[in-house]
C-alpha cells in the first residue's frame, strides 16, 4: 500500500486543517473489516450506520459523540465458562469502529434489534447558516424572505 505524504499541503494550505487532517488520518489507518456495517442515506438529511454485532448485548456496547466523532464499541465481558468449539465462525472480539461525521451531523437515536445495531444520524443547519432571499424594494428598504 502507497503512503502519501501531506506535509507539503500542511504548509500551504491555511485554514484546511481539520480536512487535511481527515486525509491524513484515512490514509493512515487500516480499515478493519470487523464488525460489518452499512451507511444508508435515508433522506436528504437522514443517514444511519447499521452494524452487525450479533453475540453483544446491550450491555457490552458504547456510543460516543465526541467533536464530530462517533464511535460505537463492543466489549465482550469476561465470562469465566470454558467452552470447547468445534468451530467457532461467530467472532466474540472486542471492536472499536470510528466515524467522522460532518459538521451539524447529530446521533438522534440508537437500537438494537436482531443482533444489528442501527444508530440515526440527521443533519441540522442552524437557521442563520440556511440560506436567505434578499428581495430589493424600489422604496429603499430591503426585505429579508426565508428561502
Amino acid at each position: 500500500m502507497q503512503t502519501v505524504d501531506f506535509s507539503p499541503l500542511f504548509r500551504s494550505a491555511i485554514g484546511f486543517d481539520r480536512m487535511l487532517n481527515m486525509l491524513d488520518t484515512a490514509s493512515r489507518e487500516s480499515n478493519p473489516a470487523y464488525p460489518p456495517y452499512n451507511i444508508e442515506l435515508l433522506d436528504e438529511n437522514s443517514y444511519r450506520i447499521t452494524m452487525a454485532v450479533s453475540g453483544f448485548a446491550e450491555e457490552e456496547l458504547d456510543i460516543r459523540m465526541e467533536r464530530s466523532v462517533l464511535t460505537v464499541s463492543g466489549k465482550k465481558s469476561e465470562k469465566k465458562q470454558k467452552r470447547q468449539f468445534l468451530h467457532q465462525g461467530i467472532a466474540e472480539r472486542n471492536f472499536e469502529r470510528r466515524f467522522q461525521l460532518a459538521d451539524h451531523v447529530k446521533v438522534v437515536d440508537a437500537k438494537l434489534e436482531n443482533g444489528l445495531l442501527d444508530v440515526e444520524l440527521i443533519r441540522e443547519i442552524p437557521e442563520a447558516m440556511k440560506p436567505k432571499s434578499i428581495s430589493i424594494n424600489a422604496g429603499g428598504k430591503t426585505k429579508v424572505v426565508n428561502g
